[in-house]
Order: structure tokens, then sequence, then C-alpha cells
């Protein structure tokens, strides 16, 4: 039995919607006036954040292990935040685990029993209870991002990591009854309502 004071996740690859559909559904709760809270990750808090502008600043060149490492300390940063609202509010956040897991070790290669094991260490009992995974095709990311006005580190790797981060997340979400993929290609308005009506569901 799920809480009806669910966490939330949005995941994707970029330019996927996931950050656009995290907003309405947090729009939609703030509107219907129940309590929730919202973070990115990396991010959701003052350390989290500064973490978050070392890893994306597109003149950093760290190696992949630093990345993790970085992507980590920044949820160790926020994780006391998520768990003094555990199961209090409804928390939504946009990337999570399952981001380090598809990045770090579909994409970059690392191992992933050692993501596995400080994600465990970090969170202990704090899980999330359903996933929205955003998927979309290369060119529509491609179109997206050019769109954009502020471009970080992670918004310039190369065709073929995408298509293996984004295979990666559809491998984490196979078999998985808390995952619903939203296929990005069709009109926002069908997603959002589709999405809007999944949360009622959760809540």
């Amino acid at each position: 039995m799920m809480s009806k004071k669910p966490v939330i996740v949005f995941e994707g690859i970029e330019g996927s919607g996931k950050s656009l559909h995290c907003e309405n559904v947090a729009r939609y709760l703030k509107k219907k006036r129940i309590n929730y809270i919202k973070l990115r990750e990396p991010g959701g808090n003052k350390n989290s954040e500064l973490i978050r502008k070392l890893i994306l600043n597109k003149k950093s060149n760290f190696n992949k292990n630093t990345d993790l490492l970085l992507y980590l300390a920044a949820r160790s940063e926020s994780i006391q935040f998520l768990k003094k609202n555990y199961r209090k509010k409804i928390i939504l956040i946009d990337r999570f685990i399952d981001s380090t897991i598809a990045y770090q070790h579909y994409g970059f290669g690392i191992n992933l029993s050692i993501i596995k094991k400080i994600n465990q260490f970090l969170l202990k009992n704090f899980k999330p209870d359903f996933t929205f995974l955003h998927t979309v095709s290369s060119k529509n990311m491609e179109n997206r991002l050019k769109k954009r006005k502020n471009i970080n580190r992670y918004d310039k790797f190369n065709k073929s990591f995408y298509n293996k981060v984004q295979n990666g997340f559809i491998k984490l979400s196979k078999n998985n009854k808390k995952y619903k993929i939203i296929n990005s290609n069709i009109g926002i308005q069908i997603n959002k309502t589709y999405i809007l009506e999944k949360v009622d569901s959760l809540i």
C-alpha cells in the first residue's frame, strides 16, 4: 500500500521534458493546496546547489569517478531534508538515484555495485514510490537543446552517449510497476493530462 504522501521522481535525458512536467505537477498541487516539496538533483539546498554549479560548469572537466562522487556528495547534502519530509509531505524530485545509474553506470561504465552501495549508505529506507521516465528521440532532443539559453556540461555529450543513458533508463524501468514511460515525442498536453491523472491516483 502506497503512502498518500508519495515520493514521485521525474527521470529522463536532456530535453525529455521531465523538469517541465515536474513543474506542472508542483503547480497542480499548489492550486489544490496540497503540501509538497520539490527539488532537483543535483541540488535542493545551498550546499547541493554549490556542488551542482561545480559539476555542470562548462569549464569543469572532472574524470568520471569524480563526477560520480560529486553527484553523491550533493545527494548527501540534500538527503536530510528529504528524510525530514518523508511521509509528511508529497516529495517531487527532478532526477534521483536512477539518473546516477543511467549516466554514471550505463553512460560512463562505472561499476554498478559501487553506485548502489553508496546510495544505500546515504538513503537507508528512503525510496521513491513512483517514477515517470520521459523518453525522447535524438532529433527532438537536439532541437530542444538548441533552444536553450544556458547550455551546461551535461548538455554537450554526443548522440551515442545519450542513447546509452536512455537505454539504461529503459532497462531500469523494465518489469517495474512503479515506473511509467512517458513518450515525450508526442504532445505536451496529452502527457500533462496523463501525468496529473496518475498523480491524483497516487495521492
